[in-house]
This record gives structure tokens, C-alpha cells and sequence, in this order.
């Protein structure tokens, strides 16, 4: 498996340098492919080596080899959220036909994440064609039956709305129809303890952000690393920690 998991390594590195172009172009609704990528500051043209931030970020100390200028650490976050959660991912599912709906849910959560710590917002252009294509996937792979499925994804949508209602606006568009989409992956009672994970971390996010001066107190929060950590916990071991809540309880 050793070799299995260098290529995912490797894969991961290159979709997440291309999550992090792609991110920042649909947020200026530019193209996603010209032109190439390059500096946002001196916009010279990246070159091979450039484009996996993780590792130059790391040898040039967080600045353009061109220009000097700082690069965000938004890039080789970028590229490390996605190794990490591909791997996890892998290491978990294994070389399986769940592996295909797992990855588009991995690629899906890294865009939308990207985007909501950038800008806050989570684009209809992301999650719109997400539900649609896992709901194509869905027909085809997976364990439980296609209604199944099908109902996470109602549950998701309708769960998230009635959590945007409560809280007043607490909760934006783009984190409804997110879950949405991963109320198809995830099908009922994985999305429904999604949820509950998501809030329960981003609750915590918020106090110690605002404990310690990070942010203001009515000041929105990105909700969707919150999101995206509550499903792939769930996504991955939530029938474990189902059946050992069950266990207490009996």
C-alpha cells in the first residue's frame, strides 16, 4: 500500500495547487485556465518547482522567488488540506468503489473552503454541479440504495435552512446548499451527525477567536472549515462512534 499511498501524496500536491488557482479565479470570475498560474503580485509566470507551494513556500521562506513579495499561506494550506484529507481518505476506504464519490466530497469540501476563508462565501457555481454529479455517483456506488442517499440530501439542505432561520442569518446560502450536496454522500444519519460535529467545532472556533481578540464579536466566521472537518470525521468514523455511543448507552 506504501505505493498507493505516494501516489495519492504525489496527486494530492499537484489538484492542490490547481484547488488554489481555481479558488481564487472563480472568486474574481476569471478563467480557470488562462492564463497560467503566476505571482499575484509581479504576475511573472510560475515555474515547475512553483507550482507546489507547500515545498516552495517552505525553501523560499514564504516569498516570490521573482519579486520578493509575500505569498499568503493560503497556498501551501491549500495543498496540505488536501494531502491530508486524501490520505485519511485512502488510508480509510481503500482501493474500493467508494473511493470516487470520497474524493469528489474531498475536492468539493477543499473549493469551498478556500473560498470561505478568502471571501466568506461558498459559490453556487462549486456546490450546484457538486449535487447534481453525486447524485449521477450515488446512482451507481454506494452501500445503501439511491433513495437513501438521496434523503441526506433533503435532510442536509432542510437541516441547514431551519439552522439559518434560527440563528438569523447565522448561517449563509452557500452552507445550505454545501450540505446539500454532502447529504448525498453521506446519506441520513451521517450528514444529521455531520451537523452536529460542524457546529459543535465551529461553537468552539468562534469563542476562542473572540476570547482572544481575533475577531469581534458580531463578526462572521467562515463556516465552512468547520463543515468540511464534521464531515470527514463523520464521513470516516462516524458508524464507529455511532456504535459506541449505542454501546454506552445500553
Amino acid at each position: 500500500m506504501l505505493f498507493f499511498d505516494l501516489v495519492v501524496i504525489i496527486v494530492s500536491l499537484i489538484l492542490g495547487s490547481f484547488f488554489n488557482v481555481v479558488a481564487i479565479r472563480l472568486l474574481k470570475k476569471e478563467s480557470i485556465t488562462f492564463p497560467p498560474s503566476n505571482c499575484p503580485s509581479c504576475h511573472h509566470r510560475l515555474g515547475l518547482f512553483d507550482l507546489f507551494p507547500l515545498f516552495s513556500y517552505l525553501l523560499l521562506k514564504g516569498r516570490c522567488r521573482y519579486c520578493n513579495k509575500i505569498i499568503s499561506l493560503l497556498y501551501p494550506l491549500g495543498e496540505l488540506l488536501t494531502v491530508i484529507t486524501n490520505v485519511l481518505i485512502f488510508q480509510r476506504i481503500g482501493l474500493t468503489s467508494e473511493l470516487l464519490p470520497a474524493f469528489l466530497l474531498s475536492t468539493l469540501l477543499i473549493l469551498s473552503v478556500l473560498t470561505d476563508i478568502r471571501e466568506k462565501v461558498i459559490l453556487d457555481i462549486i456546490t450546484l454541479p457538486s449535487i447534481i454529479l453525486f447524485i449521477i455517483v450515488r446512482f451507481f456506488v454506494g452501500e445503501e440504495s439511491f433513495l437513501t442517499y438521496i434523503s441526506g440530501g433533503l435532510i442536509g439542505f432542510g437541516l441547514l435552512l431551519l439552522l439559518a432561520v434560527v440563528s438569523k442569518g447565522g448561517v449563509g446560502g452557500g452552507d445550505i446548499k454545501l450540505y446539500a450536496a454532502i447529504g448525498v454522500v453521506l446519506g441520513p444519519q451521517l450528514t444529521i451527525m455531520s451537523i452536529m460535529f460542524a457546529s459543535f467545532i465551529g461553537a468552539i472556533v468562534g469563542i476562542v477567536l473572540i476570547s482572544f481578540k481575533f475577531i469581534h464579536k458580531k463578526e462572521p466566521i467562515p463556516f465552512g472549515p468547520s463543515i468540511m472537518v464534521g464531515t470527514i470525521v463523520a464521513y470516516l468514523y462516524g458508524k464507529e462512534i455511532l456504535n459506541w455511543y449505542i454501546s454506552i448507552l445500553m
